[in-house]
């Protein structure tokens, strides 16, 4: 079967940004590129009829400008077009189970657009069964102040509370296939018992940054062995996890955050380190689906 990555396309500068951002990581990982369209209202495919009656015509204007764009950006790439006469929710979520990833634009990213009811992308996300990558319009314009030594890697959130090889692998493969770093980050708030009526236990503080250490240690190992060429960092914050997730991201090429495939039933399915990281991080945001 061919292996294929994804991107939802609507016309949006959100959508195109992310096509922009497909292109270049299907060339990297030599995957065919895949633009989808949907849209309920399309019809079958007619024979012979003038543009100004075909029913089709935007979606097929857009398609066409899109594919030709990428095409010539990267011409020794596969680029084919797909027009689904679906709702755009399920075409994305059926199209992601035969993806290696699916990558769309987001709107998410400020609190005013952050309940935007027209983005699907969030609700996609939380029920993809592959990794969906999150992609602005305006993540290359803007001007961040990276952490020191944060540039241009590639950021990976991990929990320590059980297994992580999903993230990690996906993590030290983009790397590879970037030739950049990986930097591994954990947040955890301290617990209750650690606050006096003077400030912070220190002993307690640091009892839980050593535990975080070594869990850190024990989850990367492997993947060092596995990658040797992929230099790998780690940070670890005693704070929000959310919080220290999103400062992380800043200046990273990509940032990787978890998702629980299997969750109670009220509970959301994106936790809250996703959750920020969608709607806050100023980089493209990864989140990748794992038991």
């Amino acid at each position: 079967m061919e292996r294929v990555l994804t991107v939802g396309l609507d016309g949006s500068p959100e959508s195109l940004a992310a096509a922009r951002w497909a292109a270049d990581e299907a060339e990297r990982r030599k995957l065919t590129l895949r633009l989808l369209h949907a849209w309920p209202l399309l019809v079958p495919e007619p024979t012979r009829i003038p543009a100004e009656v075909d029913q089709n015509y935007w979606a097929k204007r857009l398609m066409h400008n899109a594919q030709a764009e990428l095409q010539a950006r990267h011409p020794g790439l596969t680029v084919v077009g797909n027009l689904v006469a679906d709702d755009a929710q399920n075409a994305l979520l059926q199209a992601a189970s035969e993806s290696e990833m699916l990558v769309l634009g987001s709107r998410g990213l400020t609190p005013a657009e952050s309940y935007f009811l027209g983005d699907i992308s969030m609700s996609v996300t939380a029920r993809a069964e592959r990794p969906v990558v999150l992609v602005r319009a305006d993540q290359r314009k803007e001007g961040h102040t990276p952490e020191s030594g944060a540039t241009g890697d590639v950021v990976v959130a991990l929990k320590l509370h059980g297994p992580c090889d999903e993230l990690l692998e996906f993590a030290f493969t983009t790397a590879a296939a970037r030739g950049v770093p990986v930097r591994a980050v954990h947040g955890r708030s301290l617990p209750i018992h650690a606050y006096a009526p003077w400030g912070v236990d220190h002993t307690v503080a640091q009892e839980e940054r050593q535990d975080a250490q070594k869990g850190l240690s024990q989850a990367l190992r492997p993947w060092r062995e596995k990658f040797p060429g992929v230099v790998v960092a780690d940070t670890i914050r005693l704070d929000s996890p959310a919080r220290v997730v999103v400062a992380a991201a800043a200046g990273a090429e990509l940032l990787i955050v978890g998702r629980r495939k299997h969750h109670p039933p009220l509970a959301p399915r994106l936790g809250p380190v996703a959750q920020a990281a969608a709607h806050h991080a100023r980089c493209p945001v990864a989140v990748v689906p794992h038991d």
